[in-house]
């Protein structure tokens, strides 16, 4: 009798030092590695839906064309958009067209779709130096552009993103919300 109580005990304290351990793996995890991440709203669609669920990392080195999640400028949210100019580049969108540097880029994630068939544009002309009254993006800053870009609050409205807003890049979709049906078609 004696023994069973003692090997119950062992037994629970057993998994109770697994319960323990994984609470502080994941717990580490998400505070230094990776954390999921809930969309809201259009502004990244077609790459992101409403209510999609990302994996950012929180190691990630941010290269062009990434998508990073950052803390607003504005309000006290996060936001994803995708990194168009890293320190030291010069911005400019012509005619629908993003220059980097001088360099001409076919943006195939921005969404072209229009309600409007009179729109003429789907990102209007700019500069960099138009927007944020630099030539070139400051060291320790980004410019971030959303993919849908009618309906996207970005650099274009709030200027720069300093590194440290930078939450993590997003890397992967954990539940793609966009593929659930919930009632009629």
């Amino acid at each position: 009798m004696q023994e069973e109580k003692t090997s119950l005990k062992k037994e629970i304290l057993s998994y109770l030092k697994i319960i323990v351990i994984t609470v502080i793996v994941v717990l580490g995890c998400k505070q230094f590695l990776f954390a999921p991440i809930k969309v809201q709203g259009a502004s990244m669609y077609p790459t992101y839906h409403d209510k999609d669920i990302i994996i950012v990392s929180k190691m990630s080195k941010i290269e062009r064309f990434d998508q990073i999640v950052f803390q607003s400028p504005t309000e006290d949210e996060l936001y994803i958009k995708r990194v168009i100019g890293l320190p030291g580049d010069t911005v400019e969108m012509k005619d629908d067209v993003l220059y980097v540097n001088g360099k001409a880029y076919k943006e195939d994630y921005v969404n072209r779709q229009t309600e409007d068939p009179n729109q003429l544009r789907i990102t209007e002309n700019f500069t960099l130096e138009q927007l944020v009254k630099e030539k070139k993006v400051p060291e320790g800053m980004y410019f971030v552009l959303g993919d849908n870009r009618l309906k996207s609050y970005d650099s274009r409205h709030y200027g720069l993103i300093a590194k440290d807003a930078i939450y993590g890049e997003a890397k992967a979709t954990l539940y793609p919300f966009k593929h659930f049906h919930m009632g009629p078609k």
